[in-house]
Formats: C-alpha cells, sequence, structure tokens
C-alpha cells in the first residue's frame, strides 16, 4: 500500500493519471456512437491521418510545440473525413475500402514526412517518433490542461446532443424525415471522432487510439441493452483503462504507457466476454445447462407417468 500511495504522491503521476483518465472516459463516450454506427475503423482511419499533420505542423514552425502538433494532426483528420465522404457520395467505392484508401494514403505520407524530418538534422529532438505509440511521460501540465478541456467538450456535446445522436444511430431515415440535419450531424460526429484522436495521439499514439475509441464501447455493450447505460459504462471502462494503465506503467520499469492502456482496455473487454450477464460465455453456458437440467427432468417426468399409465 505504501508503494502505492508513493506512485501517486508524484506530482508528475497524478498530473498523467488525471489526463488518461479524462481522455479514455471521452473516447469511451464518443466510440459508442461510431461503434453503433459501425464505423470502428473509422477512428482508425482519423488516427493515421493525423500523423502528417503533426509533421507538416513541425516543418512548418520548426518547434515542438504540442498546440501547433494538435491543430496539424486535427487539419489533416478533418481533410480525411471529407476524403472519405467525397469518395462514398461521389463514386461506387463502399465506405470500407474508401477508409482504407484514405488510411494508407495519409499514413505513408505521415511516414515519409516523419523520415525526412529524421533525416534533417533535428529530427532526434523533435520527438515525433513518439507520436507513433505515444508517450504519456512526456505529458507536461499544460498539455494535461488541453487533453482535460477537449475532453470535457467532448462528453458536454454528447450529452446535449444524446437523443439526436441516438436516433442517428439506430435510424438516420427517420431522423432525415422529421427534420433533423442529418449530413450535419454526421459530420459533427466525424468531428468529435477527430477531435478525440487528436487528444489521445500524444499519450497512446496514432497506431493504438482506435483501439480506445472502439473496445470500452464493445465491452460496454455486452452488459446492457439501453444506449445510455451503454455510454456511460464505456467511459467508465474507458476510465478504469487509463487509471490501470498509468499505474501499472509508473509502478514498472520503461513500460509504456500507451500500450498498457489499450492492454487493460481489451482485459476488459475479454472480461465482459465471458462474464456478462446476459451476452457472455459463462452466462450462455449457465443457462444452456439449466436448459439441459430441466429438459432430463422433464423427460423423467414424463416417463414417470408414462409408467403410471401403462399400469
Amino acid at each position: 500500500m505504501s508503494d502505492w500511495m508513493t506512485v501517486f504522491a508524484d506530482p508528475n503521476v497524478q498530473w498523467i493519471l488525471f489526463g488518461c483518465m479524462l481522455l479514455g472516459l471521452s473516447s469511451g463516450v464518443i466510440g459508442s456512437f461510431a461503434y453503433l454506427r459501425k464505423q470502428s475503423l473509422m477512428g482508425d482511419a482519423l488516427a493515421h491521418a493525423a500523423l502528417p499533420g503533426v509533421c507538416i505542423a513541425f516543418m512548418l514552425s520548426g518547434s515542438k510545440s504540442i498546440a501547433l502538433f494538435l491543430i496539424g494532426a486535427a487539419v489533416a483528420g478533418t481533410a480525411a473525413t471529407f476524403g472519405i465522404g467525397y469518395i462514398t457520395r461521389h463514386t461506387r467505392i463502399k465506405q470500407d475500402a474508401a477508409l482504407a484508401i484514405v488510411l494508407s494514403t495519409f499514413f505513408g505520407l505521415g511516414i515519409v514526412l516523419l523520415t525526412q524530418i529524421q533525416h534533417s538534422g533535428n529530427g532526434n529532438q523533435s520527438g515525433l517518433d513518439k507520436f507513433l505509440f505515444g508517450q504519456a511521460a512526456t505529458m507536461m501540465q499544460n498539455d494535461v490542461w488541453i487533453m482535460a478541456i477537449i475532453s470535457l467538450v467532448l462528453i458536454g456535446i454528447s450529452t446535449l446532443l444524446f437523443k439526436e445522436f441516438k436516433l442517428l444511430s439506430f435510424d438516420p431515415g427517420f431522423a432525415r424525415g422529421i427534420g433533423y440535419p442529418v449530413a450535419f450531424l454526421d459530420q459533427l460526429i466525424m468531428f468529435l471522432l477527430v477531435v478525440a484522436v487528436v487528444a489521445g495521439i500524444q499519450a497512446v499514439g496514432v497506431v493504438l487510439m482506435a483501439a480506445l475509441l472502439i473496445t470500452p464501447a464493445v465491452s460496454a455493450r455486452y452488459w446492457t441493452e439501453r444506449l445510455g447505460f451503454m455510454v456511460a459504462l464505456s467511459g467508465m471502462f474507458g476510465a478504469l483503462s487509463g487509471l490501470a494503465g498509468t499505474f501499472i506503467s509508473s509502478t514498472g520499469n520503461n513500460l509504456p504507457t500507451g500500450p498498457l492502456i489499450v492492454l487493460v482496455a481489451t482485459a476488459v473487454f475479454f472480461f465482459s466476454v465471458l462474464a456478462a450477464p446476459r451476452r457472455g460465455i459463462l452466462s450462455k453456458l449457465l443457462l444452456r445447462a439449466s436448459a439441459r437440467s430441466q429438459a432430463r427432468q422433464e423427460q423423467v417426468i414424463l416417463q414417470a407417468v408414462r409408467r403410471e399409465q401403462d399400469r
């Protein structure tokens, strides 16, 4: 217990812990709508699309400014969403293929720019390679405040527009029929995903950010049939992943925080698959065993009745 208190007494760990918990909370909330709208790969595409924006921001400014990196990532992610939408609307290419095209193009461009920066003489000092897999330990107090503000804005918008997002997720045709601006709401959700990705790339990285968006939502889906409870539970799972991943990273030697957060989220997913009350594997096995036992009892009773009738 004393070791735990020592870890949490470190101010740097406290800030990182606070930022990662808020990141997991907001990612779980907004990721729930992406999951329900069958756009799980959208987070992956937007996360990979953010890399060239970070690189271009560094090339234009020449300084390692987190604020500029976030702006560059946001611009690149927004461009990716419009690119996916344009390809889907104006060609016969389906959305999954459009996602693959945009993901590979933007990420390939990001790798080219990153390699160019690393060979330009100041690439080692830029630390841009940390945005691939994240490095939460490099976050400062100002970075955490930016992440906290972004996370609270995401949660606030999702709460205010919960009814609209709910209807858009389950029946966009009906939403369009009653006068909802479906196209605007669709782009708004995409923009919120971009913002969530931008907030998390420093801690988790562009490669693993999609997992933090979708895994808590999938885990929460196993526990409930109600959307409101699912969104809240998804946010709680994301916050728990941020808490546990940061703690494990802080108590170990040279353990990366971002991958550990994703691993904890994956562990929560496997636990949900096994232990969820109605959808879990154990619950289904117990239900089948109970059904077999009841069937055997009914068969025994039926045989006893037939024997009585034969007498």
